[in-house]
């Protein structure tokens, strides 16, 4: 997506995410190492934070603020929506990684917590978001079925 065409008004720093995706990449990693459970609430609790707008709670943000200005590395703007899509999904599924861990699913606890990871190492070494490309599709299909006319 083109600078010059945002999706949404509000724009966040990718350099911010990509800090927080390695510490969530992290804490999966640690998460699937070790099988403790408060690694796990410890990503539900930073997802629940920065959704509900309330980053200066989020443990991954400080930790992120204290880097950027620490190193003086300068913003690198983007659109928020996709981000914030993404953030959600976050959100799910490590509330399911907790959910079913708890519950004694174990593997598909360590499942999804792959998938987190996987999705925490794609953004953070290649600047590439899964549920970005999802929150794409999803905006392109709405686009398309709202101008069918055949569609009712």
């Amino acid at each position: 997506m083109s600078p010059s065409c945002p999706i949404s008004t509000r724009r966040v720093d990718s350099n911010m995410v990509r800090i927080i995706s390695f510490q969530v990449a992290l804490f999966a990693m640690i998460f699937l190492v070790s099988q403790e459970s408060f690694f796990a609430l410890v990503l539900v609790f930073d997802f629940f934070m920065r959704a509900i707008r309330q980053s200066t709670f989020s443990p991954f943000q400080i930790v992120g603020t204290f880097v950027l200005k620490g190193w003086g590395i300068a913003p690198k703007l983007c659109d928020e929506s996709p981000k914030r899509f993404a953030l959600y999904m976050g959100l799910v599924t490590s509330l399911f990684i907790v959910i079913f861990y708890v519950a004694g699913f174990t593997t598909v606890a360590t499942v999804l917590a792959v998938i987190l990871l996987i999705c925490a190492l794609l953004e953070t070494l290649f600047d590439f978001c899964i549920g970005c490309k999802i929150y794409y599709a999803i905006q392109i299909g709405k686009g398309l079925l709202a101008n069918d006319r055949n569609i009712k």
